[in-house]
């Protein structure tokens, strides 16, 4: 199985430091879309990991959460592909919990759940903690310029070695490109 994992919020679909909220502010970023219909047509299985505080901090309940996934899911049918799983953490940031990214929690959920070793796997984020939770689990860590990928660019911390990309389409060109 070849598998990649995504974050979501900046990497799919537009970021909000007043975090997505609902339905209608779940926007796909341009390509977004194409680019995992185009993984899924390589062979890949495609996860999700995010964080979303913003059910922990009261901004949205779980039903809403899964509307916005639900959305997701039938704008990738119209382009032929899909996501096989959403992994997410629902905590705030002063809960106890072992899977807010920077932690591997999420990672290592996904690990379990597709009995697969996450070594060299590739990690598509737009910050930091996105970075560490794929390094902490052995993966491989990737970069976008959107969502918050410009900020970590700037910050110019725990990005060695690390490959930057424009957007998640770029990656995937790479991905998926004959060797």
């Amino acid at each position: 199985m070849q598998l990649v994992i995504l974050d979501r919020d900046g990497v799919i679909n537009e970021d909000s430091d007043d975090y997505i909220k609902s339905v209608d502010e779940f926007i796909p970023l341009p390509g977004s879309l194409a680019a995992i219909a185009r993984l899924n047509r390589a062979g890949y299985t495609v996860a999700v990991a995010t964080n979303q505080s913003g059910v922990g901090r009261g901004l949205f309940d779980l039903a809403t959460l899964r509307a916005m996934h639900d959305k997701l899911a039938r704008l990738l049918a119209k382009e032929g592909g899909r996501v096989d799983r959403v992994f997410y953490c629902p905590h705030a940031p002063d809960d106890t919990c072992d899977c807010r990214k920077p932690l591997p929690g999420l990672m290592q959920q996904i690990a379990a759940h597709y009995k697969a070793s996450l070594a060299g796997v590739p990690v598509i984020g737009d910050s930091l903690r996105d970075l560490e939770a794929a390094r902490a689990v052995g993966a491989r860590p990737i970069l976008t310029r959107t969502g918050k990928g410009q900020r970590t660019l700037a910050a110019d911390r725990g990005l060695e070695g690390v490959p930057v990309y424009a957007d998640l389409a770029a990656v995937v060109d790479d991905l998926v490109a004959p060797s």
